[in-house]
């Protein structure tokens, strides 16, 4: 049956604005992109916050901030301007002071040592490098941007670091989740990598598998959301604050115990003991007042070069280069055979001048329990004696 004229002036008085409605909307042009929300670091905290006492802006000598897109970024430069350059790169959680002994001793033997992050420093060691340190950004001094953190952020942040203090090469080593970092940033950016590349404890390739079923839930957007609330984050500034003054006293323990009268191991192992307490309780207070911490950690495990790397190692950037692994035999956090794992994937000329040196009953944070084995490790192998 034929409809009516005026039953279809009706429907396309009806329609008609509709359909345009919808055709502006979809043509719209976007309004411009709001600016990158970014949260402050430690350096927001006050004055008697603990984190000044174990993790003061001047932790390392030669200290500044960055102005990068995405933040500030706090960095260290260490040793002779004429040493040789190496970036140092911590991993997911503990930011730089997680050198503390490994850094000074670079530094003491002439490297340049670049550091992001915060860590003491230690004579040991004994020839010529540069070193600069800095940390990741969400972490420590480092500013901590509101978005997706993968691994062409690291890098990225990393390139643009190199290009604020002028270097042109460096070694490069990176720890745990900085061990993925490394790889990732030796396939994008080949030409700013010297010949040596150092991956300690190294993430890269984790199976998901091998990541706790807590982690995973915690890192969840849902739970992110619900762990930025006024009220829980009250709850979590309280936890830290009430677990501060036992944190302080196992750490004065520990290193009180280191004097003459005390066995070799005893007064050998104290002040491994305090470094780690130290570096777990500004985990503590980065987890309850800084904002933008917990969420960079979780994109960080979600999103980040913890997994997935593994076109990065058999990339053109790791042919004909000298790859150093350092793993401990007891790591529960990234598996021992990750490190054969990534000795698999590197090219084959590059596997023939590489080499993987397991630390004996060392864990996960052996940047700090062992840095006297992993410098020693290091140092070998920069001299062509490994």
């Amino acid at each position: 049956m034929a409809r009516s004229p005026v039953h279809c002036m009706s429907f396309s008085v009806l329609v008609l604005p509709l359909a345009l409605a919808v055709a502006y909307l979809l043509a719209a042009f976007p309004s411009p992109p709001a600016p990158i929300t970014v949260h402050q670091s430690l350096a927001s905290l006050p004055q008697t916050s603990r984190s000044w006492t174990i993790y003061p802006e001047d932790f390392y000598p030669g200290g500044a901030y960055a102005e990068l897109p995405y933040g500030k970024v706090r960095y260290w430069l260490m040793g002779p301007e004429k040493g040789r350059k190496i970036v140092l790169i911590h991993g997911l959680s503990i930011p730089a002071i997680i050198w503390k002994d490994v850094a000074p001793a670079l530094a003491s033997n002439k490297y340049r040592v670049l550091v992001y992050g915060a860590s003491f420093l230690r004579r040991t060691l004994e020839t010529s490098y540069s070193s600069p340190a800095a940390d990741l950004y969400g972490r420590g001094y480092s500013d901590a941007p509101q978005t997706t953190y993968d691994p062409t952020l690291y890098t990225t942040q990393l390139a643009l670091l190199m290009q604020h203090i002028r270097w042109d090469k460096a070694i490069v080593c990176g720890v745990s989740m900085g061990g993925g970092i490394a790889a990732a940033f030796t396939s994008q950016f080949p030409q700013l990598v010297d010949e040596n590349v150092v991956l300690i404890a190294s993430a890269g390739i984790m199976d998901s598998g091998d990541i706790s079923r807590t982690a995973k839930f915690m890192s969840s957007p849902l739970v992110q959301t619900l762990a930025s609330s006024g009220p829980v984050r009250h709850y979590l500034q309280r936890l830290a604050n009430s677990s501060s003054s036992s944190v302080t006293a196992a750490m004065e323990g520990a290193e009180s115990s280191n004097n003459d009268s005390d066995p070799p191991d005893a007064a050998t192992n104290a002040p491994h003991s305090a470094s780690v307490q130290a570096a777990l309780e500004i985990v503590r207070l980065q987890s309850a007042h800084l904002p933008g911490y917990n969420a960079a950690l979780s994109s960080s495990l979600r999103d980040g070069p913890i997994r997935g790397q593994h076109h990065a190692f058999t990339s053109k950037g790791f042919e004909d280069r000298r790859v150093l692994l350092i793993h401990g035999t007891k790591d529960a956090t990234v598996h021992p055979r990750y490190a054969e794992g990534i000795m698999d994937l590197l090219p084959e000329k590059t596997r023939r001048k590489s080499k993987v040196v397991y630390v004996d009953g060392a864990g996960h944070d052996l940047t700090l329990t062992e840095p006297e084995r992993v410098g020693g490790a290091m140092w070998e192998w920069f001299e062509g004696r490994g």
